[in-house]
């Protein structure tokens, strides 16, 4: 049986960008069929030096590169300007991640770009937005999960804001701007008037809309959040327990029927009888009466004892895991949601397997990381018809 074609094979993606949103979302894109054309400086993108590294190979690279090829371009040269222009020509999507004004000043700004290709779809990621007295600012990842909100709430009522340890910002930027392309090129492709049309993804914003109902909060009761640890200001129980064993463990109770089945693992059913514990609003009032009852429960008993306890019941829990103890989990090996590739300088190597999981067109990671500018003559002479002579100009004078 022939399997079907991935989702977004014929797609063709220019990824332009660097750390990490706009990178983020073609390797999505690539992932489920699309061809994606990674464009870098003839210096080499940033993520092929930064973080760990074995034998001179960037770990995060391997990640972020899978399913793309590799093609080098100074886009701050004229005429490497007008060679982005003809690689765009019959693409789909363009993803740029420069400071809002930079694509002006080299002479790609969208609407010259649609000029040339009206169906294209671009990407523009930065940190704040194309608009607004921030815009020209430089924008990270960081600086979104500061102005957002998100560090203000994250970390203990006694301790300083608390910033994620990875790319949370850029990662939630990512994945909402994948879907925006689709929706784009949904658009595109299926309405009489459809075209292409330029999408401004600021970092800072996907990841305030994830948090909740603040500014409603705020609006209607003039209530700010605060940091509170583990604990959340809606629900309880809800927080990290540690087990006899060492091993902590993280437990929601945010539906009615768990608490109850909680309390009754930890031989406390006379709470639920109390007016309090009927709604989230009487449970948080008590949340550090009820912490204190599940520690002490969690605390007498092995991990693996609370672990079979809570199954019996139905109730929620979960081991707070380390990659080591991810690298041996059962559900993650039963449906490799860690999955082995082979690199051309490390080997076998392990890293995130695709996701989502689509039953007939399932996403694939075909080829490993690009060095760089591998495919510069498959790009550009293959595909774009130069010689091999104006191939050698274009290095000679490092344009590529």
């Amino acid at each position: 049986m022939t399997e079907p074609p991935l989702p977004l094979a014929g797609l063709k993606v220019v990824d332009a960008a660097t750390l990490f949103a706009g990178p983020m979302i073609a390797s999505i894109m690539g992932d489920f069929g699309a061809d994606v054309i990674k464009v870098e400086h003839p210096s080499g993108d940033n993520l092929r030096s930064l973080g760990w590294q074995k034998d001179g190979v960037s770990l995060w690279w391997v990640v972020a590169g899978r399913n793309k090829r590799s093609i080098t371009l100074s886009l701050s040269h004229p005429e490497g300007q007008e060679l982005m222009k003809r690689v765009l020509a019959d693409a789909d999507v363009f993803i740029e991640g420069f400071r809002p004004g930079t694509l002006e000043r080299w002479n790609l700004e969208p609407n010259e770009l649609h000029e040339i290709n009206p169906n294209l779809v671009v990407v523009r990621t930065s940190g704040f937005g194309q608009t607004g007295p921030y815009a020209r600012l430089p924008g990270f990842g960081t600086l979104a999960e500061s102005i957002s909100g998100y560090a203000f709430i994250n970390g203990w009522p006694d301790g300083p804001p608390t910033l994620p340890p990875f790319a949370l910002a850029d990662g939630v930027a990512a994945l909402t701007g994948t879907f925006a392309v689709m929706f784009a090129l949904r658009w595109r492709d299926q309405t009489e008037q459809g075209t292409g049309q330029v999408i401004d993804l600021a970092i800072y914003e996907p990841l305030f809309s994830l948090l909740g109902p603040q500014a409603t909060v705020y609006d209607q009761l003039g209530i700010i959040q605060e940091r509170t640890g583990n604990a959340a200001p809606f629900s309880a129980p809800r927080n990290a327990y540690r087990a006899s064993d060492g091993r902590w463990l993280g437990l929601s109770a945010s539906a009615q029927s768990i608490a109850e089945r909680v309390m009754r693992i930890i031989g406390r059913e006379d709470l639920i009888v109390e007016p309090w514990f009927a709604d989230h609003t009487g449970r948080v009032e008590h949340a550090d009466e009820l912490d204190a009852l599940i520690q002490d429960w969690v605390g007498r008993h092995t991990t693996e004892e609370v672990l079979a306890a809570f199954a019996e019941h139905e109730a929620a829990i979960a081991p707070i895991n380390s990659i080591e103890d991810i690298s041996c989990d059962p559900q993650f090996a039963a449906r490799e949601t860690i999955t082995a590739v082979d690199h051309p300088v490390l080997g076998e190597i392990k890293m995130q397997n695709v996701i989502p999981r689509l039953s007939r067109t399932p996403g694939q990671i075909r080829r490993p990381a690009p060095e760089i500018g591998e495919h510069n003559r498959e790009v550009y002479v293959g595909e774009l018809g130069l010689s091999e002579q104006e191939l050698a100009g274009l290095a000679e004078a490092g344009i590529i």
